[in-house]
């Protein structure tokens, strides 16, 4: 039997980097600090729900040689302008998000007095140099070297925390009631462990890695479970730090930036020892770092791709232009808002949360295409709990819209 090698991996990785971000560092340390535990059925269960729409991506590209941007334009024309849309309102204030955490970790960490917007300039300009000198395959080197430190920074973290308290761990599961938990509840599981549109730069990703040998779809799952297993163990690891540093202390985070980087790894600090500055300053910074990064690769890939497929041409220097676009987007939010950290944040959220149901019945529809391999076609208790996932997210977009509005 044929082993799997540790260089196969590597898209499911680049999707670890890009959701371990926001929702682990700011969402599910805050979920510990405001219910200990309690939500801990929340993340098991979105994992769960989202878990097949998320494997489609790897596993349409491993059937088909295409991305899931191929099965869009199949679904119709409409489809494919409608997540074009979707993405062009949502791309921009994402990595305005992702980035001004970064910078935030950044300024702490490192000092040296410059503001917010330069330190986002800062991280966004070492990003671009990795993406126009390196292309995929640096990509693909940084993030496995970024998601081992962040995990072993992660675990080291928690292992401290948990043999220095005194407080005793309670596994009581929770329901908030009122308008602000439930509001908490939905951005919570709206980007954890990421918006559901990752799965089609996670298609991108598995062509580009398949130029450098054949995918199956055996590899290309296995790849994507190491990842996927990844995201839940490292949000089990930020809310289990929430849980542990925060839990009664009566703090609240900061909607600020730099407010939120020097609360978050003082906290820290002062309950572990100032020894664990660095511990949790590398875990709380290459958390975000691998996010600002996929990121500003995979929404140019993917809109370079979809502008291809629209106009049916092929457009020169692409990529480049989504990038540098991005890039222009992205500064002059983030020129307006770097201060109000919470707000850029929570709207991303919204707009993922209420954009996944679209995105999980394209995606159903592209692997139970009839034109897809039989045996590359999800199995039925695959397509039973793709099916129960489906009304579970239009429900719980339903849910917020109702509690919205109310």
């Amino acid at each position: 039997m044929k082993r799997f090698s540790l260089r196969q991996l590597g898209p499911g990785l680049l999707f670890a980097g890009a959701a371990i971000g926001v929702s682990h560092l700011v969402q599910s340390t805050g979920a510990g600090a405001s219910y200990g535990f309690g939500l801990l059925w929340a993340l098991l269960l979105i994992h769960l729900i989202k878990y097949p729409f998320f494997q489609f991506g790897p596993r349409y590209a491993a059937a088909t040689g295409k991305s899931l941007l191929h099965a869009y334009l199949k679904l119709g024309k409409g489809v494919l302008w409608f997540y074009f849309i979707l993405s062009l309102l949502s791309m921009f204030t994402i990595q305005a998000a992702v980035t001004v955490v970064t910078a935030s970790l950044a300024s702490y960490i490192f000092g040296s007095g410059l503001s917010i917007l330069s330190w986002s300039m800062i991280v966004t300009a070492i990003c671009t140099i990795i993406l126009i000198v390196g292309r995929y395959q640096l990509l693909d080197k940084v993030m496995k070297f970024i998601v081992v430190t962040l995990t072993i920074s992660t675990l080291a973290a928690v292992a401290f925390a948990f043999f220095d308290t005194e407080k005793s761990v309670e596994l009581t599961q929770i329901m908030p009631d009122d308008s602000m938990g439930i509001a908490f509840l939905i951005a919570f599981m709206g980007w954890m462990p990421a918006p559901l549109d990752i799965s089609i730069w996670h298609s991108l990703w598995s062509l580009e890695k398949a130029k450098d040998g054949v995918i199956t779809e055996k590899s290309a799952i296995f790849d994507f479970n190491v990842g996927y297993a990844g995201t839940i163990i490292v949000g089990i690891c930020f809310i289990g730090l929430g849980t542990l540093v925060m839990y009664h202390s009566g703090n609240t985070f900061s909607e600020s930036g730099t407010g939120f980087a020097k609360q978050l790894i003082d906290m820290y600090t002062s309950s572990l020892g100032q020894w664990t500055f660095w511990i949790i300053g590398i875990a709380a910074f290459t958390t975000m770092f691998s996010t600002t990064l996929t990121t500003l690769d995979a929404s140019p890939r993917a809109m370079a791709e979809t502008s291809e497929l629209l106009t049916g041409k092929k457009i020169k220097y692409n990529y480049s232009l989504w990038l540098i676009l991005l890039i222009v987007g992205t500064c002059s939010i983030l020129a307006w808002l770097s201060s109000e950290m919470g707000p850029l944040i929570q709207l991303a959220t919204i707009l993922s949360f209420l954009a996944a149901p679209f995105y999980a019945y394209a995606n159903y529809r592209a692997m139970t295409d009839p034109e897809i391999p039989e045996n590359a076609r999800p199995g039925k208790a695959l397509r039973i709990l793709s099916l129960v996932s489906i009304v579970l997210l239009i429900s719980f977009s339903i849910w917020y819209i109702f509690t919205l509005f109310s």
